[in-house]
């Protein structure tokens, strides 16, 4: 007798839960013998990798994760139904800069401020803390003006952590999970708390999941006590409840 094929489940995540979900994903397979496909890319943004344009463009997902403000802009188009959500992980936002480089002073708003004015250039991303650093940090910081041609996007599926580390940019700024991710940055530390912004991270199960009772578990196993660990491995912390 043929043995049936395992269950796969289709997931799209944000690169700031790459991290947690390269151990999640391995133990929800082994606990209910199935296949878990993971591919990632920025919650918003307009690259072909970004998961909005990914979803608005008709690809097959049966659980997404990401940026609950770009959730819920997909929800508000009816380019996704979902048929349960959970609230899974929050994230702050990092600078980081190649390793071997004098970190610069980042703990208050004044030295954060003289350290991108004093840059060769920044580099932030096209998902959610890019979103906020090119519209709201650096006019919050006064400073607009002064970065707009040393600033740049990082699209796509490159962490802003590889371009620093690669040479392309001297600082960059992103959710600090997915910094974690690179080797050869030094992260300085998180924005100081007056012009940090917290990314609130969703899950959803699609009306079009092939399985839902499984994509349904595999939600409630990311907000269970077992995915605890692997989220604060990240820097990522639970939502208030």
């Amino acid at each position: 007798m043929s043995q049936q094929p395992a269950a796969e489940l289709k997931v799209l995540t944000t690169g700031i839960l790459k991290q947690p979900l390269r151990d999640l994903a391995s133990q929800f397979e082994a606990l209910h013998g199935c296949t878990l496909s993971v591919s990632w890319g920025p919650s918003s943004g307009h690259s072909p990798q970004s998961n909005l344009v990914r979803v608005r463009r008709g690809e097959s997902v049966d659980v997404l994760l990401m940026v609950g403000s770009g959730m819920d802009a997909l929800i508000g188009e009816d380019c996704f139904t979902a048929i349960t959500r959970r609230d899974i992980a929050t994230s702050k936002i990092g600078v980081a800069v190649r390793s071997g480089q004098p970190a610069p002073d980042i703990a208050t708003v004044d030295a954060l401020r003289r350290c991108l004015l004093a840059a060769t250039s920044i580099g932030y991303s096209e998902g959610a803390s890019g979103s906020y650093v090119g519209g709201s940090l650096f006019d919050a910081l006064g400073i607009a003006p002064e970065v707009a041609a040393k600033a740049h996007v990082v699209l796509g599926q490159k962490f802003v952590g590889e371009a620093v580390a690669d040479g392309d940019v001297e600082i960059g700024i992103q959710q600090l999970s997915e910094l974690r991710l690179v080797p050869g940055i030094t992260i300085v530390g998180p924005l100081p708390s007056e012009v940090q912004h917290v990314s609130l991270v969703s899950g959803a199960v699609s009306s079009k999941a092939r399985n839902p009772e499984l994509a349904c578990r595999f939600l409630d196993f990311l907000c269970s006590d077992a995915a605890d660990d692997a989220l604060a491995r990240a820097g990522l912390s639970r939502p208030p409840r």
